[in-house]
């Protein structure tokens, strides 16, 4: 079983290293600014010290006012965790960097993602709809729709 890091205190590293990137962080969890998302999830893949390697999860979750993409990382040499977290605000015309080009695994998730809540993925070597068919209007994991 991996040990769920302090978000508080790998935060407060961040905070140092990137300064205005974070927005705040609880228990394993750390909400970072989405412009600061490459950054902040390179240091996370490379300090040797963290070393999370991989990424055993990508989703969104849609709070009407605003959605969250969640990653879940874990470290297996280390064997530690922590969770990702990053905002887009809004509902139309939803965009975050890619982190494909950190952990391959991303990939599918990112587009599934894109097909299920509308929020595209820049830099995405293949950002195309992965369940629903070409030319589906809308995105069924959102609230609004019907």
């Amino acid at each position: 079983m991996t040990v769920a890091l302090s978000g508080k205190e790998i935060a407060a590293r961040l905070a140092k290293q990137f300064p205005g990137s974070i927005i705040e962080a609880t228990g394993n969890t750390i909400l970072v600014k989405a412009d600061s998302l490459p950054e902040v999830a390179a240091f996370l893949k490379n300090a040797p010290d963290l070393s999370f390697d991989y990424l055993v999860s990508l989703t969104a979750v849609d709070y009407w006012d605003y959605f969250e993409v969640v990653y879940r990382l874990t470290s297996i040499p280390r064997n530690h965790s922590l969770v990702l977290k990053v905002r887009c605000q809004g509902r139309a015309n939803l965009h975050l960097p890619s982190v494909t080009g950190l952990w391959r695994g991303a990939d599918f998730q990112e587009r599934e993602v894109y097909d299920l809540f509308g929020i595209a993925f820049d830099g995405h070597p293949n950002m195309k709809r992965i369940f629903m068919w070409e030319g589906f209007q809308g995105h069924p994991l959102r609230r609004d729709y019907l």
